[in-house]
């Protein structure tokens, strides 16, 4: 029995299982990049996990542990907590490649001063940070990747059913290798922009040294803002492909945690 008996039987029963399945749901929906931002309100990621954990509850047969408040039972619930925490933080992987190549595009064109506040983490980032983090959701929205991601969360209950939840050695490692694809992707949504900032800067380089009289400071800072932002509208078809490969690659990389 749990430590807190309200006296109502097995509608309590049923409230503490629905309790309990919450836990991974909410977990996943604290760490995803779309549901756990700082704009959504916290009554409206609970009322998402407890409309979740009533489906889940009808789908999956499980039970809560017979005593939710012993070691045992506070094991069980860290574990569903672990499984939601790893699926989430899967996702905000792949969507911190964008930011990251905003920085490297922002320190270059001499734009890393212009910052943002992120609505969706809080924090602040570079204002190029919000054109491919809005990009990125846009198209992530678009192709439905929300309700895939949230399938993989229902369909996880398979692989780990309660109770028998915590990731093993191999899973872990395999969370810590999409950190390397992240660095691959931002480095891929940076590099037209990046090559194209260098050569203008080597031009501008070779003016001052052939004109001295000429201020690098007043020409090259305009040259490589109006360069990149230049570069950027030409590279948005590219940068849409690669954001969706990105997309496409942080679902599969959810679906590679949850696989059996």
């Amino acid at each position: 029995m749990n430590a807190i008996d309200f006296g109502f039987g097995a509608v309590e029963g049923e409230l503490w299982r629905l309790v309990f399945a919450m836990t991974r749901i909410g977990a996943a929906l604290l760490a995803a990049p779309l549901f756990g931002a700082a704009a959504v309100p916290m009554q409206l990621r609970v009322a998402i996990s407890a409309a979740l954990a009533v489906l889940v509850s009808a789908w999956v047969p499980f039970a809560a542990p017979p005593a939710l408040f012993s070691l045992a039972g506070l094991l069980a619930v860290a574990g569903e907590a672990l499984v939601g925490l790893a699926l989430g933080f899967v996702l905000q992987l792949s969507f911190a490649a964008p930011v990251i190549a905003a920085e490297q595009i922002g320190g270059t064109m001499g734009m890393s001063i212009a910052s943002t506040a992120d609505p969706i983490s809080g924090a602040h980032s570079p204002a190029l940070g919000q054109y491919f983090t809005v990009m990125l959701t846009l198209i992530f929205l678009g192709l439905g990747g929300h309700l895939t991601w949230l399938r993989l969360v229902v369909e996880s209950y398979a692989t780990f059913p309660p109770g028998a939840t915590w990731l093993g050695p191999e899973r872990l490692a395999l969370i810590a290798a999409f950190a390397s694809q992240m660095f691959v992707a931002a480095l891929a949504i940076a590099l037209p922009v990046t090559l194209v900032l260098l050569l203008v800067q080597v031009l501008s380089g070779v003016l001052s040294r052939s004109a001295p009289s000429l201020n690098l400071f007043a020409l090259g800072l305009p040259a490589g803002v109006l360069a990149g932002l230049a570069t950027l509208i030409l590279a948005a078809p590219l940068a849409v492909d690669q954001l969706t490969e990105l997309s496409a690659g942080a679902l599969d990389q959810a679906a590679q945690v949850t696989a059996r």
